[in-house]
């Protein structure tokens, strides 16, 4: 099979999966991810194929709506490519990567390392989406989504979570600006990553900085 029409077959496979998925979580954000890992890319040395099917399937089953389960992902991920007669070698390495892209995996001292540069590149995309101001939209989409505060100042954020406490917690939304969101500027792994998520960071600062204000009534009359 040609690869343009690989990446087309995915393309309609992902936008069906992912139909009514929650808004931070649907086929906008694969298709963000999907732009931006092309983006970088450009100035990468890397399987474009690889990049593409992975930044593509990388959300299939976010195991947060799937109660946690952390194979359903590489599982259909795995299913699929199958189906579309995909070199193995291909498949193997996209689900690697499927496996090793979370956050929450970083807090994992235990999990077994892989790495490659199709990783870097599509985990650098993920993470820009998580910041900016398309970051503090799903951040706070997803919160509405789970019920959760905006803020409690009585609630501090965690910053030694374990991987297990991230994936369990219910603390207010703001508090996850601190525990991820003004963490990953410092974890991208390429060039272009590390620019994009500057301004994006600094958005964050500036957005946290009028909330406060905002939350305790400070505005200039």
């Amino acid at each position: 099979m040609k690869k343009d029409r690989l990446v087309e077959n995915t393309i309609a496979f992902v936008k069906q999966e992912l139909e009514n998925a929650e808004g931070g979580h649907d086929w906008f954000h694969i298709e963000r991810v999907f732009n931006t890992s092309k983006l970088i890319l450009k100035n990468e040395q890397a399987d474009p194929l690889i990049v593409q099917l992975a930044a593509l399937l990388h959300d299939i089953a976010d195991p947060k709506f799937h109660n946690g389960d952390e194979n359903i992902g590489p599982d259909i991920a795995r299913t699929f490519l199958e189906s579309q007669a995909v070199n193995e070698e291909v498949i193997d390495h996209v689900v690697l990567i499927i496996k090793h892209m979370s956050f929450k995996n970083s807090l994992d001292k235990s999990k077994d390392s892989f790495t490659s540069k199709e990783l870097q590149i599509v985990q650098d995309a993920d993470r820009l989406d998580a910041i900016g101001a398309v970051g503090i939209a799903r951040a706070f989409n997803y919160g509405g989504f789970k019920n959760r505060e905006l803020y409690n100042p009585d609630v501090p954020p965690n910053l030694t979570m374990s991987k297990e406490e991230y994936k369990t917690s219910k603390a207010p939304t703001i508090n996850h600006f601190y525990e991820k969101l003004l963490l990953l500027k410092d974890k991208m792994n390429t060039t272009t990553g590390r620019k994009l998520a500057e301004e994006r960071h600094e958005f964050m600062l500036l957005y946290l900085d009028q909330f406060y204000k905002e939350w305790r009534a400070e505005q200039p009359l």
